[in-house]
């Protein structure tokens, strides 16, 4: 299977090369969807032989589902990534080795976090995220945090990984994650379940960590970021990946959390001043 390749950037000089060039490897129809970067990622893109087209932002969702819409592909397949995510040799194969004419409609993607220049093994690894389909067989969540795209059809999970490699500062990755916090709270508060995945216990492994989501929403606000960081930390060993594995998981996982509860908090004292 070939699969035409959308990948979203936005000042993304940083990755957007190594990205296009480990998606080549699997692909020559490679789309990537700018939202106005200001620096030299339209270049690059250019450097790389990959079609670029230009869309402005609102928010994740919608960009995907403009691509979904407007690019027009030569393959009947479509894999989307992030400017700072690769595909590995691995996934590279086993994607090539698929049959196109296969029962499935999309497939699940495990993915590792490169996070200060070390892989972690342990932190938020992996996750799985459903990012090959059949094209006109998925749509992107309208969330406002945490989107994944949802399938009409039946769908599997592949054995490679891709990779997030996170290159930018600490002061950029904070920032982006106080305004996701942000974001994070307006879904919580607005409750909606329209065009959602809903969370199953028995369902695929996007439907299983809505529904272990679900479960932590419903536990007391600043208790449950700690109970959060006990279970990543110790639990699931994220203290084997190092300082690098510290630091994410204190930031990522504490304090993120942390501050998405502040944020509620706050909400609920300017409703109800008494």
């Amino acid at each position: 299977m070939i699969p035409t390749i959308v990948i979203l950037s936005f000042n993304s000089s940083e990755t957007i090369g190594e990205t296009i060039k480990s998606a080549k490897s699997l692909s020559d129809d490679i789309f990537v969807i700018d939202s106005g970067s200001t620096d030299d990622t339209a270049s690059i893109v250019t450097r790389e032989g990959a079609q670029i087209l230009y869309h402005p932002f609102e928010n994740y969702g919608s960009q995907r589902n403009w691509a979904i819409d407007n690019v027009t592909g030569k393959y009947s397949w479509q894999l989307h990534l992030d400017a700072d995510e690769q595909i590995t040799a691995g996934l590279s194969t086993e994607i090539a080795n698929l049959p196109i004419d296969t029962n499935y409609s999309g497939f699940l993607i495990p993915r590792y976090l490169r996070f200060m220049n070390r892989l972690l093994r342990h932190n938020l690894a992996p996750t799985f995220h459903m990012r090959l389909f059949r094209v006109g067989s998925a749509r992107c969540e309208v969330r406002h945090y945490d989107q994944h795209f949802i399938c009409s059809g039946t769908v599997a999970p592949l054995k490679a990984a891709m990779i997030d490699d996170i290159r930018m500062p600490l002061t950029e990755w904070t920032r982006r994650h106080n305004l996701w916090a942000d974001a994070e709270v307006r879904e919580l508060l607005s409750r909606d379940v329209e065009g959602r995945i809903q969370g199953k216990f028995l369902g695929n492994s996007i439907e299983k960590k809505r529904q272990l989501r679900k479960l932590y929403n419903e536990l007391p606000l600043f208790v449950r970021p700690f109970l959060l960081f006990f279970y990543r930390y110790i639990v699931r060993l994220g203290f084997l990946d190092g300082k690098e594995g510290l630091v994410f998981c204190v930031l990522q996982t504490f304090w993120f959390r942390f501050l998405v509860d502040a944020k509620l908090f706050e909400a609920a004292q300017k409703a109800d001043p008494s």
